[in-house]
């Protein structure tokens, strides 16, 4: 029992690290007493974190991993589910790529808030980071944002975890409808303060160092209005009708995986 608490306490405390590091890497710019104005196609501070960024987190799942691979909840079989998902998922991407649907619509998002939903908070996140990882690779669209991708798809697969599990299916499905549409606009509200500390621009749109909080949302809502929100909606439809077309079929399918593998899934 001890042994099982000791890894649960040490897989938590990884998980929570990765999201102490992607939360303070998105705001650290917000509190600095001035910032250059890199420009919105290369913010040169960005670009010089990436390396860290990629390998602290990399190095986070991967420990994560062999934490997992110690345990009795998941063991290798976490690994196996994992790397089937990532792969398939990653692969939707290359798709996604080679044939470009409407202009921010992408269906990489409603297979990882059903694999974080059927099989965990945990794994969801793992699954989201690890997806933009692959994807990134296979696409060739490594780059200075590709850690802060990692970090949010990773929220989005960890937030499906957390959702209720009622014994309706339609209200199952309602609920995954709901976090979709809305993570459409939050992963796109998040990505944008990758950027958005360094612009230079509209002072009515653009961050000054020393601003108040209300001016600060106040400039950044105009921004995302001014520059996301019509892209963001096509990825808030895009995850709606795809998990309204597939959400129940997919989560009975995945659900049964699951349990062929005899995983213990625990939900919070």
């Amino acid at each position: 029992m001890g042994h099982l608490m000791g890894h649960r306490l040490l897989t938590v405390a990884l998980y929570l690290l990765a999201a102490l590091i992607g939360v303070v890497a998105l705001f650290y710019p917000f509190f600095l007493p001035a910032l250059p104005a890199a420009g919105l196609d290369e913010p040169a501070l960005r670009a010089s974190e990436t390396p860290l960024l990629a390998t602290l987190l990399v190095t986070l799942c991967l420990a994560v991993l062999l934490v997992e691979l110690q345990g009795q909840a998941a063991g290798a079989k976490t690994v196996a589910a994992l790397g089937i998902l990532v792969a398939a998922t990653a692969t939707l991407r290359f798709i996604e790529v080679g044939i470009p649907g409407p202009a921010g619509f992408s269906p990489i998002f409603a297979p990882i808030l059903l694999g974080g939903y059927v099989f965990g908070a945990r794994f969801g996140f793992l699954l989201g980071s690890m997806t933009m990882l692959v994807s990134a690779i296979i696409t060739a669209g490594v780059g200075p944002w590709l850690p802060y991708q990692m970090f949010t798809a990773g929220w989005v697969g960890l937030t499906a975890g957390w959702l209720p599990h009622p014994r309706a299916p339609r209200a199952q499905v309602a609920l995954l409808i709901a976090a979709g549409f809305l993570w459409g606009f939050i992963y796109g509200a998040i990505m944008n303060l990758y950027t958005w500390p360094f612009l230079a621009g509209d002072p009515r749109l653009t961050w000054t160092p020393g601003a108040g909080l209300s001016a600060a949302l106040g400039r950044y809502a105009a921004f995302y209005v001014a520059t996301s929100l019509v892209w963001d909606a096509a990825a808030a439809a895009g995850n709606v009708i795809l998990l309204a077309a597939l959400g129940w079929p997919a989560i009975r399918a995945l659900a049964r995986f699951r349990d062929r593998l005899q995983f213990r899934v625990e939900y919070h």
